[in-house]
């Protein structure tokens, strides 16, 4: 692993200002969780019309990705779309859940090859079929991959999924699967979407927009949060080694002085 994070290091786009970012091998984050935002700003800045910025944010996934990856990350989570996504006009929304299926068609067999594992986080049932059968393709074809895991949250809102979570949990206890009393953080964990991954250690929002819209609000109660001015599909992999380089020079105390 610290080969592969040297090779890239050497690159001549990474090597421009590096002694200023070096980063610190050991204290790589395990998860990252990314709010992709500014598609559409990214486009009306160039008088295109929105979808022209969420085709070009999907290069940005591609790379930010292969950074992800290459720098041992083992779990990236990205938020694709939102509960909230679908009040959008309906030809916006009708392209992004094209995209999904454009996406995994033609960087599947490279995901493959990178060992990258795809998963879903979020509700399937509002999904159009194709979309949600490309992503079961994706995951049953990189379910045996053991390196990063690549969450697409789509349909996705953290009050729906705790509130799907305590309903769940609510039928157990009415079955006498679980006793009320035993009720814990770690038990409530396990009726999450992200039941048996760890919590993000970073969440990076980009477009200069500084709120969670609803993202991962159990799993990032101790995440470090990182603000990039930059539009999404701007985001390259240079800005997450900015991001990573930023987190490792916080200090984590989970409460304590």
């Amino acid at each position: 692993m610290l080969g592969k994070i040297a090779k890239w290091m050497q690159s001549k786009e990474l090597t421009a200002g590096k002694d200023e970012l070096e980063l610190d091998p050991n204290l790589i984050p395990e998860h990252v969780a990314i709010i992709m935002d500014g598609n559409g700003r990214w486009a009306k800045k160039r008088g295109l019309p929105r979808v022209a910025g969420h085709r070009a944010g999907m290069k940005a996934v591609k790379e930010v990705t292969r950074a992800a990856n290459d720098l041992g990350i083992k779990v990236l989570t990205l938020y694709a779309f939102s509960t909230e996504n679908w009040k959008r006009p309906k030809d916006e929304v009708d392209y992004l859940m094209k995209l999904p299926q454009e996406y995994i068609l033609t960087e599947l067999d490279e995901l493959i090859e990178q060992n990258v594992q795809v998963r879903m986080l979020g509700n399937p049932e509002q999904l159009p079929s194709f979309t949600v059968e490309a992503v079961l393709e994706a995951k049953e074809r990189t379910k045996l991959n053991t390196g990063l895991i690549l969450n697409f949250a789509l349909n996705y809102g953290s009050r729906d999924e705790i509130v799907q979570a305590i309903q769940q949990l609510a039928g157990d206890v009415k079955c006498g699967q679980v006793d009320i009393e035993e009720i814990s953080e770690e038990i409530f964990n396990r009726y999450l979407y992200t039941n048996g991954l760890p919590d993000p250690d970073l969440l990076i929002r980009t477009s200069g927009e500084v709120r969670l819209s609803n993202f991962m609000l159990w799993q990032l109660a101790y995440a470090e949060m990182y603000f990039s001015e930059v539009y999404w599909p701007d985001f390259s992999k240079r800005e997450l080694w900015k991001a990573i380089y930023n987190y490792q020079h916080r200090n984590r105390r989970y409460g304590a002085v």
